[in-house]
């Protein structure tokens, strides 16, 4: 159980513990919004990553059996055209010493290919309050190294994966969908697409697969599409403007925040632009929740359809997975 000094909130919480408190019984944190998590020490920049311990990593190793390696990453110039208006992915070449030695030079915005959204990405919008209770100077600040993503760098994200495919579960149930289309994917739709995989997605402490730390998947359909669609379609589609960008992805409710919360994931990954559907149909936003105030990484954009098949092929949805952020 996370240790307490006997006042209203523990004063941190121990990676290796088996149970900790639900959303609904959050310990309130003098100071801080209502909801926040920031139970892994004063000067903690890990989040839920703290659940990735080495004898939770040395269980998800023992997945292993074919040894095949599955890369999840897109090319860092796909999609050549960024959404929301980023800086498109340049690459030249640096002659050295002419006919012998060359370099790469690269000008990328860390939001374009797949990427991990760092704590510094998001804010808790009421109380403009990133992770731990940081600000905004401190985001900006030179001399602060507070929601920095090298701290996942050098601590290293390495677990056990499961892979929750809607968009295959949606077709062979003939619930087509547009994944460059606003859709909201709910809690009873994952849980169905779990069924239909022999995956019960309740957390371990209510009796179903979930472990704690667990890295979850969620496969929308986002990469198929764009490699289905022409040049032009990819770019109308990523240069609309902000206001009228929309994709599938994780639905806004409190079914799925309770979820989200009470599994106890070390991260969650998705294929689209956003994890999280897009545009949010409520007042707020799961980035708030899963970044700022639980300080859970969302991946995004990542390429899972190489995993799919395999996923399919083996008749399994749980792998070992190893990722490393930039430092």
């Amino acid at each position: 159980m996370p240790q307490s000094n006997g006042q209203t909130a523990p004063t941190q919480w121990d990676p290796e513990a088996t149970e900790f408190p639900s959303r609904k019984n959050l310990p309130p944190i003098p100071g801080a919004p209502p909801e926040a998590a920031w139970f892994w020490g004063p000067n903690d920049s890990l989040g839920r990553l703290n659940l990735l311990t080495t004898k939770r990593i040395k269980a998800a190793v023992r997945l292993i059996e074919t040894g095949e390696l599955i890369p999840l990453d897109l090319p860092l110039d796909t999609p050549a055209v960024p959404s929301f208006g980023r800086e498109p992915f340049q690459h030249s070449i640096k002659e050295v010493q002419a006919g012998i030695v060359y370099d790469d030079l690269y000008t990328l915005n860390t939001q374009s290919g797949s990427q991990w959204d760092g704590f510094g990405h998001f804010a808790h919008l009421a109380s403009k309050t990133f992770y731990n209770g940081a600000t905004s100077a401190d985001i900006l600040a030179s001399s602060s190294s507070k929601c920095s993503i090298h701290h996942w760098a050098t601590h290293g994200i390495a677990g056990r994966g499961i892979l929750l495919d809607y968009h295959r579960y949606a077709s062979q149930t003939n619930r087509t969908y547009d994944p460059f289309r606003h859709l909201a994917i709910t809690l009873s739709d994952l849980a169905a697409c779990g069924r239909a995989q022999g995956i019960d997605i309740r957390p371990g402490s209510a009796g179903g697969d979930i472990k704690i730390g667990d890295i979850l998947f969620v496969r929308s359909g986002f990469v198929e599409r764009y490699y289905a669609s022409s040049p032009a379609e990819r770019e109308q589609d990523a240069a609309r403007p902000s206001h009228e960008s929309a994709w599938a992805g994780v639905a806004q409710e409190e079914d799925m925040l309770n979820w989200l919360h009470d599994a106890y994931f070390a991260a969650v990954v998705g294929d689209a632009p956003t994890f999280e559907a897009w545009p949010s149909c409520k007042e707020y936003h799961l980035h708030e929740y899963l970044l700022a105030l639980w300080g859970v990484p969302i991946g995004e954009m990542w390429d899972l359809e190489r995993l799919a098949r395999v996923c399919v092929q083996e008749r399994r949805w749980v792998f070992f997975v190893n990722s490393a952020p930039a430092n």
